[in-house]
């Protein structure tokens, strides 16, 4: 790989204009494409899990019930204090607003509050129901915005008046200062780490070529298949991130290069085939983990790994290919100036009289100056950080955790304040009495069971479709829709459906929305453990492969583990028990969202594998050059650490950035991925390694002889490319003598 990368970059820079016109291109026909055939208004935000008891129940609901079928939302009325919205008034006032909302854009149905029961004892608050003919995924833009406008007239009667319901759940992050804040806090991070800004633009650019190509490719596909926002955003996200970062470690290697005299045309094509390559491993890693949410089997999951997978892939071929022809155009000009701090700093990495080099080498030497305690000091941290997730609890976000002046929450917050939290999420028991001799008794026959059982607060009459043999009964909870008893009452009607159909001679199944989510967050809870082994059992492979050791897979692993746990009990802390939570802007703590666990799963593995790659290998080729363990560490960093904590800054500052996020879903996904950046680059990997390569000593970088054998030789950091490009320099070899210890 190191041998065509370096040919790779070498026909970039010689051929740079058709390179950056090629890619400009690309750009071009991947907009074109969104243009014509998608675009961010046809996003789908619906969550769906074929094949699950709640899905084919909802499926048949569109033929049988098709106008229950659609979602719906709850236009909640309030009186001011001292009246009713009973009063001759106020009621004329709300049935004036639910006429004009029948003629709101997609509407089939409006329910009227005192026809439908649902006036609060007191009097003070009404619910509508207003029921649209698609799906959330299926409302246009501005719906839910002509809906309000419609039912707006009721406010000058006093009345205050919100929108809720499962229509207006999904919130979409309409903002981008996110990623404007995230750029600029990369450009100053990579500023101050060249010290040129002509240096730092290299990355940058690279990295919005290759996010602009990634967007637009994933936006033209919104036409033809389901992709929601949030993956827009998590492909935005981590594209940006890796994007500056793959390109910071080649352009790192590149200067370092040119400060020692290289031609710019050679050193870009070695830094191609070497830093390259490690990205390109690093890259693949990621691609692969984020792949294999597709196995799961969710929609919408699957849209969020593939369109983060095909981010992390585009960028990858842009710092190979685009990046090397960008240097082309800067020629010498990226060359350290005599006498410049950065030309110091290569000076001083030059220098061996056994005096650090910079501050990481001066903090390597800390933290294994007293390895076993330094050990001991990040399980202590890490342990403490990991504490809250033993209360880990999972569900898909709802109104409940919308922002706190939202319509939707202020609805969310009425109803359950006048009616209880179940009003926000019923559940639809959809009955198949084909087999019924009498389909009306038995419909009222299960309508009167479920309403016997424990975490029902009541059950609506059931609606008969006569042609179709199908019954429909509205179910009311006690508990909101993420709440534990909610899930234990789904449980209860479907462990009682055999009894049931005994008896009634209906077959019965559970869906709607609250449904809907249950049964998410049930499948991605088995998915998790043994996704989780999967991704360990990877990394083991890949870093034994790597690095031809037992200890370093091992311990990158634990490292690794080490960086989850701590992440998702920092997560729970926040989001779940509260703490610092409105320094983010979260007023009410609740559930950590269903697919945050498996996706921090994908995306911190392969960051962690990229720090590890970038810090350790540097610490072996050490190593095997003179075979003194802890020098070898003090050498990786004195070569790495810079570079690797300007690349977990940047990530944890683009990551940060999208914590301001709408979306409560976005918002705890890019809140753990920075947590976990911050965790695995600097107490896992700038820590906890080098102390426990202190520890382990000569151990640490041992093979049995029959392993090293039979594993093929990566060559991830080129050393065999740079031994044939440079035979007049001492070079170490990557690969490490088979010796036992």
């Amino acid at each position: 790989m190191p041998t065509l990368l370096h040919r790779l970059g070498r026909l970039a820079y010689r051929h740079r204009r058709r390179v950056l016109t090629l890619w400009l291109a690309v750009i071009a026909a991947v907009v074109g494409c969104m243009l014509a055939f998608g675009g961010p208004g046809k996003l789908d935000d619906t969550f769906t899990i074929p094949g699950s008891e709640s899905q084919v129940a909802l499926d048949r609901m569109k033929t049988d019930f098709p106008a229950s079928s659609g979602t719906s939302a709850q236009v909640v009325f309030t009186a001011p204090a001292g009246h009713k919205v009973t009063d001759p008034p106020d009621l004329a006032a709300i049935r004036t607003a639910l006429t004009a909302a029948a003629s709101a854009p997609q509407v089939v149905k409006v329910v009227d509050p005192v026809a439908a029961h649902t006036v609060s004892a007191d009097g003070s608050t009404a619910i509508a129901q207003v029921q649209y003919e698609v799906t959330a995924s299926g409302l246009h833009s501005d719906s839910l915005d002509q809906l309000r406008s419609a039912v707006s007239g009721a406010q000058r009667s006093g009345l205050d008046v919100q929108v809720g319901g499962n229509a207006a759940s999904l919130v979409k992050d309409k903002s981008h200062t996110a990623d404007l804040i995230g750029v600029g806090v990369a450009l100053l991070i990579l500023a101050l780490t060249f010290g040129s800004l002509l240096t730092a633009g290299m990355p940058l650019a690279s990295a919005l070529v290759g996010v602009a190509t990634a967007i637009a490719g994933v936006l033209s596909l919104t036409g033809v298949t389901a992709i929601s926002s949030t993956a827009q955003s998590l492909a935005l996200m981590i594209g940006l991130a890796v994007g500056i970062d793959y390109a910071l470690f080649i352009v790192s290697r590149h200067r370092a290069q040119l400060a020692h005299g290289t031609d710019p045309e050679e050193s870009a094509a070695l830094a191609v085939g070497t830093a390259g390559s490690a990205v390109v491993f690093a890259g693949l890693t990621v691609v692969i983990a984020m792949a294999g949410l597709t196995v799961i089997g969710i929609p919408y999951l699957t849209a969020m790994g593939l369109a983060a997978a095909a981010a992390v892939l585009i960028a990858v071929l842009v710092a190979t290919t685009l990046l090397p022809a960008l240097l082309g155009f800067a020629g010498k000009r990226l060359t350290p100036r005599p006498g410049s701090r950065a030309m110091r700093r290569e000076q001083a990495l030059a220098r061996a009289d056994g005096r650090p080099a910079n501050a990481g080498e001066r903090w390597f030497r800390l933290v294994t100056r007293r390895p076993l305690l330094t050990v001991a000091a990040v399980l202590a941290c890490a342990g403490a950080l990991a504490w809250p997730a033993h209360s880990l609890r999972l569900a898909l976000p709802d109104n409940g955790t919308a922002p706190a002046h939202s319509s939707q929450r202020l609805a969310y917050d009425q109803v359950s304040k006048e009616f209880g939290p179940g009003f926000n999420g019923p559940l639809l028991v959809l009955a198949d009495t084909t087999h019924s001799a009498d389909p009306t008794a038995a419909a009222r026959t299960i309508a009167e069971s479920i309403k016997a059982l424990p975490g029902v607060a009541t059950v609506g009459a059931p609606a008969v479709n006569p042609a179709a043999r199908t019954a429909l009964i509205q179910v009311i909870p006690t508990g909101g829709p993420s709440d534990q008893t909610t899930k234990t009452l789904v449980s209860t009607i479907r462990g009682d459906a055999a009894a049931l159909q005994q008896r009634t001679g209906a077959g019965i199944g559970v869906t709607g929305t609250t449904a809907v989510s249950i049964d998410v967050s049930a499948k991605l809870n088995a998915a998790l453990l043994p996704f989780a082994a999967v991704v360990v059992g990877l990394s083991l492979l890949l870093l034994l492969l790597v690095f031809r050791s037992l200890v370093v897979p091992l311990k990158a692993a634990a490292g690794f583990v080490l960086s989850i746990a701590a992440t998702l009990g920092a997560v729970v802390g926040v989001f779940q028990w509260g703490h610092f939570a409105q320094w983010i802007g979260v007023d009410k703590a609740g559930p950590i969202s269903s697919f945050l666990p498996i996706i921090l799963l994908a995306v911190l593995f392969g960051l962690a594998m990229d720090y590890e790659v970038f810090l350790v290998s540097r610490m072996r080729e050490a190593y095997v050059h003179h075979r003194q363990p802890l020098s070898a560490v003090h050498s990786g960093a004195r070569h790495s650490a810079r570079v690797v904590t300007a690349a977990a800054l940047i990530m944890i500052s683009v990551f940060a950035a999208f914590v301001g996020s709408n979306s409560p879903m976005l918002k705890q996904i890019a809140l753990a991925l920075a947590i976990g950046v911050l965790v695995d680059a600097f107490l896992i990997r700038m820590t906890f390694v080098p102390a426990v390569l202190a520890l382990t000593r000569h151990a640490a970088w041992w093979l049995p002889r029959w392993l090293d054998r039979l594993l093929p030789d990566l060559d991830v950091e080129g050393e065999k490319l740079r031994h044939a490009r440079e035979p007049e320099a001492e070079v170490i070899p990557l690969r490490a003598p088979t010796e036992h210890v």
